[in-house]
């Protein structure tokens, strides 16, 4: 893909990418994957907040998100402050001149438009803002591409990501609540799509989705042979925004019952993988280790969605937290029961056909977690199958989302100038 005058066609990926967490960089390969197949001859760097890992991993060109160095260090000295201070400021020009070089930007996935976890607007979304804002002075296309979004409380947080929706050029979300949160901020939604999370385009083997014998048995029966493995992704989990008075509180109800749960199912001879979804989740892992004593209790060091996906395909089934780490169990079709913390959750386990297996993040009962979970066992065959085709609809509708947005930001040059009218506000 080249541009108007002949010149390959500059991309720029924005986020907090290569900075631990696994969903994120999974949305950046989806992306990526859709960019060489479809604009191979396009030039693509990034904006990130882990530079050096988004090289290393993804072999494109990348540059620090924030000039000052310790943006997401507590400031608590006066040097400190000052340093965040200035470095909001150096922000505005790095952003902008970042932003100029490239003829289109792509946000890819991340709830980027949400507050479900603790979040101060001067940080991310003060950065979005600086991008959507910039890409709307200098005539360069932003793109939110499946993000996910929720109505936000605290004022400022609202007002930045309000106004970083509306100077975007393209828009879609992973949720239909994402999109009807954008709404209700006042954000006209009329043109925005809904597709599923970008993650659901991430190759898969071909057998990961197809249930193994072993595990099924008539279809709505238990499976047979003994009881296999039991994935439980866990999450440095202390609440959202909105939580912080209470956020140790939360954390430990989370970790006590999570802890209940994994020494139940030992107890009745079930090996656990405790499994992450960000480098802040170790901390989880480490302590219920040390409360449970087991050799059946195991914990793997993924440092991919597909190395999430590789140990769940292993799975009878999951129990998981982190908004990814549910995708990655969907999509190899192995049933999974959610531990969920926000409305994406409940709204992505329901679009694929487990709406009934989600157990409230912030309120967990081991009891109640175990009832659920021989439940969903008991269906293990049944909702394998249930899988197996939502993930093929899923791959369908990101096909149709690919084909937007190759419409919405590589215009052939005849229609660029009309695809710019329709563009203006």
């Amino acid at each position: 893909m080249t541009s108007a005058d002949g010149t390959p066609v500059r991309v720029g990926v924005f986020g907090l990418l290569g900075s631990g967490n696994l969903g994120n960089d999974g949305s950046l390969e989806a992306v990526l994957g859709y960019l060489r197949a479809e604009h191979p001859e396009a030039v693509v760097d990034a904006l990130c907040g882990g530079p050096e890992a988004v090289t290393t991993r993804f072999q494109i060109p990348a540059t620090r998100l924030h000039w000052y160095r310790g943006e997401y260090r507590t400031a608590s000295r006066a040097g400190a402050i000052a340093g965040k201070g200035l470095g909001k400021l150096v922000d505005v020009f790095r952003t902008a001149a970042w932003v100029r070089r490239h003829d289109v930007v792509i946000v890819p996935g991340m709830g980027v438009l949400e507050a479900t976890l603790p979040l101060r607007p001067w940080g991310f979304p003060y950065a979005l803002f600086l991008l959507c804002a910039s890409g709307r002075l200098l005539g360069t296309r932003v793109a939110l591409v499946s993000v996910g979004a929720a109505e936000i409380g605290n004022r400022p947080t609202r007002a930045l990501v309000r106004w970083s929706a509306r100077l975007a050029a393209y828009r879609s979300y992973r949720d239909a609540q994402s999109r009807d949160a954008m709404r209700a901020m006042g954000v006209d939604t009329a043109r925005d799509e809904v597709y599923p999370d970008l993650a659901f385009s991430l190759p898969t083997p071909p057998d990961w989705g197809i249930p193994r014998p072993e595990l099924v048995g008539e279809l709505g029966e238990a499976p047979s042979g003994p009881p296999g493995p039991v994935c439980v992704g866990v999450m440095d989990f202390h609440g959202g925004n909105d939580d912080r008075a209470r956020a140790d509180e939360i954390y430990r109800r989370y970790l006590d019952g999570t802890i209940r749960f994994v020494r139940a199912l030992v107890e009745e001879g079930r090996p656990v993988r405790l499994l992450t979804g960000d480098e802040c989740d170790a901390s989880v892992v480490a302590a219920i280790l040390d409360a449970v004593d087991s050799s059946l209790v195991t914990a793997a060091q993924p440092t991919s969605l597909a190395d999430l996906m590789k140990e769940m395909a292993a799975a009878d089934t999951v129990v998981a937290v982190r908004y990814h780490n549910l995708i990655c169990a969907l999509k190899t079709g192995t049933p999974v029961l959610a531990l969920s913390y926000a409305a994406k959750s409940d709204a992505l386990m329901d679009r694929m056909g487990l709406g009934a297996y989600c157990h409230p993040a912030r309120e967990v009962d081991a009891d109640r977690l175990l009832e659920q979970f021989r439940a969903l066992e008991k269906r293990s065959a049944e909702l394998r199958q249930t899988l197996t085709e939502r993930n093929l609809a899923a791959a369908r509708q990101l096909e149709h989302q690919f084909t937007a947005l190759t419409a919405a930001l590589f215009p052939a040059p005849d229609h660029a100038h009309a695809h710019a009218r329709q563009e203006a506000p």
